[in-house]
């Protein structure tokens, strides 16, 4: 735990010595009374924790605050719904690695199953977000939904948005269109790695389930301006794709 995080209401609050942050402030991090540690408001400023003081049943802070973050990374992943274990790590792992959006969404050869899973029913889903912002020493979290079927979440994504580019003294009105790219191992056209991306390019990237995309999928892809590409010849888990995905796509945006 590189950071700890305090949703908003609890700043004013006492944390429980049965939460986990308070043994880790205690046990791991060692601090006592007087003592400082790095933390940070749920998609708000990092700052400075002071352990003001320790009760048999709670921990007190005084906090200080620094400047609000930067805006979320432009990347929108959409994923099809995968088993829930695998969505841990991509929730997680994804946060960690910084994005705006992730859309769990519903495909031709979704598990109906997983959406009744309780990492959704319970909204066990936030806590792994928040451990992925931790570990990246980062406050934002993406905004996560799992109950749009492809379609839907094709029909909700932004349009082209106009931007003002600058040419010496002058100010030309510009157009970035949104990137659009769908990873797959059958019909990709390219390679993600030789995609041409700029660095004021909102992308979003769609990954199918487990078992890939459907035929009905990729006519729905394409018919919204989505590209083909792929990681290479290897078959990676979900996971390791997104990871490798958004990676490269970093890279290509100067986010590394």
């Amino acid at each position: 735990m590189n950071l700890i995080l305090f949703e908003p209401a609890e700043i004013s609050a006492e944390l429980p010595r049965t939460d986990p942050r308070a043994e880790h402030i205690l046990r791991i991090l060692r601090r006592q009374i007087g003592d400082s540690f790095d933390v940070g408001l749920v998609d708000g400023p990092l700052g400075k924790a002071t352990l003001a003081n320790i009760s048999d049943d709670a921990l007190t802070f005084t906090f200080t605050w620094g400047p609000q973050p930067e805006p979320a990374v432009p990347i929108t992943l959409l994923i099809g719904l995968p088993r829930p274990q695998t969505a841990r790590d991509i929730l997680r792992d994804a946060t960690t690695l910084g994005v705006g959006a992730i859309h769990f969404i519903t495909t031709e050869r979704t598990d109906p199953n997983y959406a009744a899973a309780t990492l959704w029913t319970a909204g066990e889903w936030r806590r792994h977000c928040l451990a992925g912002a931790a570990q990246a020493f980062a406050t934002r979290l993406p905004v996560v939904s799992h109950d749009r079927s492809l379609n839907s979440a094709l029909g909700e994504l932004p349009s082209a948005t106009s931007i003002t580019a600058s040419h010496g003294n002058t100010h030309t009105p510009a157009t970035t269109t949104l990137a659009r790219l769908a990873l797959d191992n059958y019909e990709a056209t390219a390679p993600l790695s030789k995609c041409h991306l700029e660095s004021d390019t909102s992308i979003v990237l769609a990954l199918g389930p487990e078992r890939g995309w459907g035929p009905a999928d990729r006519a729905a892809l394409r018919a919204n301006g989505f590209s083909l590409v792929d990681l290479g010849s290897r078959v990676l888990r979900s996971e390791t794709a997104v990871t490798a995905a958004l990676t490269l796509v970093r890279a290509r945006l100067g986010l590394l």
